[in-house]
């Protein structure tokens, strides 16, 4: 029987916003055992395909992607807020639930060709992970999916990147 992950985790209305149900994992996040059997489980859909690097999206998304990065045995690559990271970047505008923001990846970051699994936290309305795709593929990186934690089913979010076979732990 597949484990119900989202046992862990709790619902805080109206945050950041009024209006927006926050999905909180610290508390799968914190418990060690839980923690290690989500990453196993997501690990385990990617286990047959050769992902050379996880590319992970700021800030909840490193946590996860670390996590499966090491269990895949694949390289890492962050993609962060406008402004954070140290080097020559591409950058890309998107939306959100909630307004918009801007993202950025070193230029080094993906070799073209190679296999890309992009992991964040949640999959709402898809402007995150439409754009972190759109950077990869910019960069000539194949990706072979996007695995999520969490998708929030009614917002759509996989709409936006149809292509792209998806993978989320727990579905509210």
């Amino acid at each position: 029987m597949k484990e119900d992950f989202s046992q862990y985790c709790r619902d805080i209305p109206d945050f950041p916003k009024p209006g927006i149900i926050f999905r909180d994992i610290t508390g799968l996040l914190k418990n060690g055992p839980a923690f290690k059997r989500a990453i196993d489980a997501i690990a385990e859909q990617y286990k047959k395909q050769k992902i050379d690097t996880v590319v992970c999206i700021e800030a909840r998304g490193f946590l996860l992607g670390s996590a499966l990065a090491y269990r895949l045995g694949a390289g890492l690559v962050p993609v962060r807020k406008k402004g954070k990271l140290p080097w020559k970047v591409y950058r890309k505008s998107y939306s959100l639930e909630y307004g918009t923001d801007q993202l950025e990846i070193h230029q080094d970051g993906i070799e073209p060709g190679k296999n890309i699994l992009i992991v964040d936290d949640v999959i709402a309305t898809g402007g995150t992970i439409a754009a972190v795709a759109y950077l990869v593929k910019e960069m000539k990186g194949n990706i072979t999916g996007a695995a999520f934690l969490i998708e929030l089913v009614d917002l759509k979010g996989r709409e936006k990147i149809k292509d792209i076979p998806i993978f989320a732990l727990i579905k509210y």
